[in-house]
């Protein structure tokens, strides 16, 4: 049983409360026995005996030696709901407590995960600048290069330009290999000789590598 169930025999109890409150069980008369309401619950007889016990203590029953449990008060039976349902209230936030807890905890797990794999991105980018010089070339969205991938496009051999990493919206793919699809307002960044950003640039527009050529 979790920390937050509620036992079987309290939920008995709050609902024989709720049909004492309601005149179903009118003052004064004998409950039925525990096997009759066991079978009517679908519980065990002392799971039943447990929650007439427990309105036997809030004084909503009483019990009668060898003549067993008898309706005593139902006005206790409804100040025993309102407790009830006050107990509910709080089970429910702490539940709701802990759910958020549970989020929080997993969101700040995706954030370190997050804040780890920026913070390599950002050495990654910063090496490469460091040891070559890097370009950039903004994918547009006329582009023929779109969807395709750079294996396909065969992008070194007719440009020259290694691809380092392409930048997608807020994320950023380091080192992308051949199956790497192109796609509008993507950002290229590479690195090659002094010409290679003219050569990037142009392949660009044209996408066919025959038109490229010629």
């Amino acid at each position: 049983m979790s920390e937050m169930e509620v036992p079987q025999y309290q939920m008995i109890a709050s609902d024989l409360s709720s049909r004492i409150a309601r005149g179903e069980f009118p003052e004064g008369r004998r409950i039925s026995g525990r096997t009759v309401l066991s079978s009517e619950y679908g519980v065990s007889p002392e799971t039943i005996r447990r929650a007439l016990a427990l309105l036997a203590d809030m004084k909503v029953v009483s019990i009668r030696n060898n003549s067993g449990f008898y309706i005593l008060s139902r006005d206790n039976a409804r100040r025993y709901l309102n407790g009830d349902n006050c107990l509910k209230e709080h089970r429910s936030m702490q539940n709701r407590f802990k759910e958020l807890i549970e989020q929080q905890q997993a969101v700040n797990a995706e954030l370190l995960e997050l804040a780890g794999n920026l913070t390599k991105a950002q050495n990654t980018l910063s090496l490469v600048k460091n040891n070559f010089p890097t370009y950039e070339a903004k994918i547009p969205d006329d582009s023929p290069l779109c969807g395709r991938s750079i294996g396909d496009l065969r992008f070194w051999q007719f440009t020259g330009a290694t691809v380092v990493a392409i930048r997608r919206a807020q994320n950023v793919i380091l080192s992308p290999g051949p199956y790497a699809e192109i796609f509008a307002d993507d950002v290229l960044l590479f690195v090659g000789d002094p010409n290679v950003q003219e050569q990037v640039i142009r392949f660009i527009s044209v996408g066919d590598v025959e038109a490229f050529t010629e």
